[in-house]
């Protein structure tokens, strides 16, 4: 039962808020920031028990939960759903990333100063179902559990954003409402003609066909429910040019919200996109590579460019964001192990290097109340433990050999040069604008020319604030110099994807 205690761990949290005062801030802060630490720590325990040797199928539940009809004289797996939970070794990692950000961002949430009691128990809602994503075994579970991050996303968003932060939350909230109407359908059309949403019985009878199916699924009628889930998770990622609401999401919503969005929730597209597009789809997913390639490219080099011109310094780090999703539809495109393993490590790295700049993002702006480079310059002289994480984390985004930027960009890219060297040499130019953009701004605001009227910091890093820079710097750093604690675990699944799953 180790699966259902770490998803819904939160709500203990959850109802010992209930219980205290919204006067009582300090005690409010430590029992949200306390909630989050039992999934950190069993997802931990997962980890080194799979390191140990364990087999992860151990841990999966499956119980019964409702059906559609009465079919059981048929088959008693006939349009019933379960309550179904499991890992692989995807899964695993995907766990300790949300797990681990979002212990960090409770932590980081001490900027909060307004009504922070409704902030933890919508932040503790966000969590179980960013964890339920990742352990779900079936699509209606995950469906649930997915629309389950939108509701208190769009509330942090509102309530605690910046000037124009109901705007921004009114975008998200259409443009992710109109992916889950797409990704509903898919779902259902799945379900009506195969009778079951198990994810792992689907990843064998789509590709393969056999008796289990209910009504036939055509080739057509495959590549259109592809296009459908690329289009739904496409807008999560987010695929140019569905990208435009998530950029209104990273300026406007609080930094401790941008690490879970930008560590987290667009990564439910890129893991939707293997689990479900790559492994359901396996064939015409891999019909498709090409275009995912010159998808890669829009956004690795759209990205890039739009970057390079933005005077706010959050406005680079949301179009970073755009760049680097490019390298992982690169890293899909390529359609063999390198890159898959680029696409995965990706995912993973830029989860930790966008949380760690987010948040040193919001820690300039409570010292400065801005973040435009035209405002900031030579914070290395007033502040230069903080300047010293920024452009730690800024080389970690361009790919510093030694961090886990490099390994990620390195391996997708291997991969692509292996079957597609053209695409892969247009990419390589956006690796070269991310040297540029990144280097631009975080020199900028370090060893830049000081503003006249600009605000000048006069407190360094302190307290708390140190837990979220140490960590995340740490593990990007240990990921990057031994890549085999990432490598180890998706193994198996890349392996699969790769062969039984057809691609």
């Amino acid at each position: 039962m180790i699966l259902p205690i770490l998803i819904f761990s939160p709500i203990a949290g959850i109802l010992l808020l209930l219980l205290i005062r919204k006067d009582q801030e300090r005690l409010i802060k430590w029992v949200g920031t306390a909630a989050t630490l039992p999934a950190l720590l069993l997802s931990l325990y997962l980890y080194m028990q799979f390191r140990a040797g364990e087999k992860l199928t151990q841990y999966d539940i499956r119980l019964d939960w409702f059906r559609f009809g009465s079919f059981e004289q048929f088959d008693p797996n006939l349009y019933a759903v379960r309550f179904e939970l499991g890992i692989d070794g995807f899964s695993l990692v995907m766990l300790l990333l949300t797990s681990l950000l979002c212990t960090l961002a409770a932590i980081a949430s001490v900027q909060i100063k307004k009504e922070r009691k409704g902030y933890f128990l919508l932040f503790l809602i966000l969590q179980i179902g960013m964890l339920g994503v990742f352990a779900s075994e079936n699509l209606i579970l995950f469906f649930l559990f997915f629309e389950l991050t939108l509701i208190p996303m769009f509330f942090l968003i509102s309530k605690w954003g910046y000037e124009k932060s109901k705007q921004a939350a009114y975008s998200f909230l259409v443009y992710n409402g109109l992916g889950s109407a797409v990704l509903l359908i898919v779902i259902m059309i799945l379900f009506a003609k195969t009778g079951t949403s198990n994810i792992a019985v689907l990843q064998q009878v789509i590709p393969n066909g056999g008796a289990t199916l209910i009504a036939n699924i055509t080739p057509e009628m495959k590549y259109g429910l592809l296009i459908a889930l690329l289009v739904a998770f496409g807008v999560k990622l987010p695929i140019f040019p569905l990208h435009t609401w998530m950029l209104n999401v990273h300026v406007q919503a609080p930094p401790p919200i941008v690490m879970l969005h930008a560590g987290v929730l667009l990564k439910i597209g890129a893991f939707g996109l293997i689990r479900f597009g790559m492994g359901i789809f396996p064939e015409q997913f891999n019909s498709l590579s090409t275009y995912l390639l010159i998808l890669g490219l829009i956004n690795l080099l759209f990205g890039a460019f739009l970057a390079f011109v933005q005077n706010d310094f959050k406005m680079v780090l949301a179009y970073s964001s755009i760049s680097h999703m490019g390298i992982v539809l690169l890293g899909l495109g390529a359609q063999n192990e390198a890159g898959l393993q680029g696409a995965i490590f990706q995912v993973v790295s830029h989860g930790l290097i966008a949380a760690l700049l987010f948040f040193i993002v919001g820690l300039l702006y409570e010292r400065t109340s801005t973040t435009e480079l035209s405002k900031l310059g030579g914070l290395a002289k007033t502040v230069p433990v903080l300047s010293g994480f920024l452009l730690v984390g800024g080389l970690a985004s361009l790919g510093l050999p030694g961090m886990s930027g490099f390994i990620s960009e390195f391996t997708a890219f291997l991969g692509v040069f292996e079957n597609y060297p053209l695409y892969a040499g247009i990419g390589a130019l956006g690796l070269i604008l991310t040297a540029v953009y990144m280097l631009r701004a975080v020199l900028a605001i370090t060893f830049g020319e000081r503003k006249v009227g600009a605000v000048r910091p006069v407190n360094d890093v302190r307290g708390a604030e140190w837990m979220p820079l140490i960590i995340l710097t740490g593990v990007i750093i240990l990921i990057g110099v031994y890549p085999a604690l990432l490598q180890n675990p998706i193994y198996d699944t890349i392996g699969f994807l790769l062969t039984e799953g057809g691609g």
